[in-house]
């Protein structure tokens, strides 16, 4: 009876905690760059006395769909999305250096450089990129960043630095919980001069909305079964302890 009431609770449970992963990437649908959550579970044999008979499952780290999104077109000059593999590097909160594929860039009113979200922008120099007073600013394919100085001639482009685009390998690579990729040991990659991105667009979210729907009713079925199956076990404990009674 105690294997079937734990079985039942494990698979709710367990339900639940991908159920809660599932909301999040629905949730995030429609977020520049979003790289969808993988909720993972793996099988615990127990050990002890006597026969080995019972197996739990233990949550994991999540994993993560590295799948590249949808490229939208914005026309917007500070809009930029990596072409194929590849991840703009920024600095994170901590002062260390991750990496993302949110281009949808800004200027503070310093001058620095930054995704939506408020990180900095890196220069191949390993520092934040300063952009100087402009009217104009263009983003090339490898990153070089040029802008029309104020009172200059339309012809006039200097170039200012140029961002930091780097292609680390994906199996060293995790997610914080900030969004933002980062390498294990916290080391700065390289520049990858083979990256490169495409001016005015955006990469969409890679989560598939319908299949995330489908996810989740299907998730919300098995939680019931769970619960269902609890309720059996209880039952059933019941109608024993009734016959013992009445023996």
């Amino acid at each position: 009876m105690d294997r079937m009431l734990y079985l039942a609770m494990s698979g709710a449970s367990h339900a639940m905690k991908a159920q809660a992963v599932n909301a999040n990437n629905l949730a995030n649908v429609n977020t520049t760059s979003f790289r969808a959550d993988l909720a993972a579970f793996q099988s615990v044999q127990v050990e002890g006395a006597g026969h080995q008979s019972r197996v739990y499952s233990v949550a994991r780290e999540n994993g993560i769909n590295l799948a590249a999104g949808p490229v939208i077109s914005t026309g917007r000059e500070l809009d930029v999305a990596i072409n194929g593999e590849g991840w703009f590097a920024v600095q994170t909160a901590e002062g260390g250096e991750g990496f993302t594929r949110a281009g949808n860039l800004r200027v503070t009113p310093a001058g620095q450089l930054e995704t939506e979200r408020g990180q900095p922008v890196l220069g191949n120099s390993g520092l934040p990129v300063i952009i100087p007073p402009s009217e104009k600013i263009e983003i090339a394919s490898d990153g070089t960043i040029s802008t029309r100085p104020v009172g200059q001639a339309v012809s006039t482009l200097v170039v200012v630095d140029r961002i930091k685009m780097v292609n680390p390998d994906p199996a060293t690579m995790y997610k914080g919980n900030d969004g933002v990729m980062r390498v294990n040991g916290g080391e700065a990659s390289v520049a990858d001069a083979s990256v490169t991105l495409t001016s005015g667009a955006l990469e969409g979210s890679n989560v598939n909305a319908i299949d995330a729907m489908v996810s989740m009713i299907s998730l919300a079925r098995q939680f019931e079964m769970g619960v269902k199956m609890m309720k059996a076990a209880e039952d059933n404990d019941k109608a024993s302890a009734q016959l013992l009674r009445m023996s």
